[in-house]
């Protein structure tokens, strides 16, 4: 339901301990190591999910790791008041989580950034915590959520670049998009001051769950470009 602590003790609910997440990671691991095999780790949450990753890579085992914008941002006191918006799984986790995720990224130990993107109606989330859904919705908001780390220096911006551009790509053996001389444009453009409040009716998706909503952030996409054709652009431009 939420990760175990004394947040959940507090909230009286169950708690998910991280060690389950670092003990599947390093069983994977090691089958991996084992069998030869590719290994990714979806949604890494944990500090010790992060070292057994960076230890595996620094053994040159074939594996690589992704991290969502909400397990970079947030942590287990965002559902203090039994906010469902933030029910996820794996579950939100401590401060000391957030910063190794956050220094995983940051040093390519972690790939890529996905944002696990999961509408839900209002009918899986407008209940009791324990029967409410797990997921958010975050594929529209991964932009200004998270520019904010490169500008406190936390997150060099050609690595965030490359965590949402190149990296998930290579992560399932796409080709990277080019910005070669007529190649098709894909491309993605970023006022990196515009100050913004999220609203529930600006977004596109068919649900607002997210516990973003409410909230100002700096920095905004401006147009998004797939195969050559604009595919937004933001009102008002």
């Amino acid at each position: 339901q939420m990760h175990e602590g004394a947040i959940s003790t507090k909230l009286g609910l169950r708690g998910w301990p991280r060690v389950a997440e670092d003990i599947i990671v390093a069983r994977d691991i090691l089958l991996a190591e084992a069998t030869g095999a590719r290994y990714h780790v979806a949604h890494i949450s944990t500090e010790g999910a992060v070292r057994l990753v960076r230890e595996a890579k620094s053994r040159g085992l074939n594996v690589t790791a992704e991290v969502t914008p909400h397990h970079l941002m947030l942590t287990d006191e965002a559902v203090i008041g039994y906010d469902t918006f933030c029910k996820v799984n794996p579950p939100l986790r401590e401060a000391k989580d957030v910063e190794a995720c956050r220094a995983g990224l940051a040093d390519g130990t972690i790939d890529a950034i996905a944002t696990d993107h999961a509408p839900h109606s209002s009918l899986e989330k407008d209940c009791e915590f324990q029967e409410a859904s797990p997921g958010l919705t975050g594929l529209e908001l991964v932009i200004p959520t998270l520019l904010g780390l490169v500008r406190d220096g936390a997150l060099p911006l050609a690595r965030f670049v490359e965590a949402l551009t190149a990296a998930p790509g290579k992560v399932v053996g796409l080709e990277a998009p080019s910005l070669r001389v007529g190649a098709p444009a894909e491309i993605t453009i970023v006022d990196p001051e515009r100050e913004h409040r999220i609203e529930a009716t600006q977004l596109k998706t068919k649900s607002a769950n997210s516990p973003f909503v409410g909230r100002t952030f700096t920095g905004s996409v401006e147009l998004t470009m797939l195969g050559g054709e604009p595919v937004f652009v933001r009102e008002g431009q």
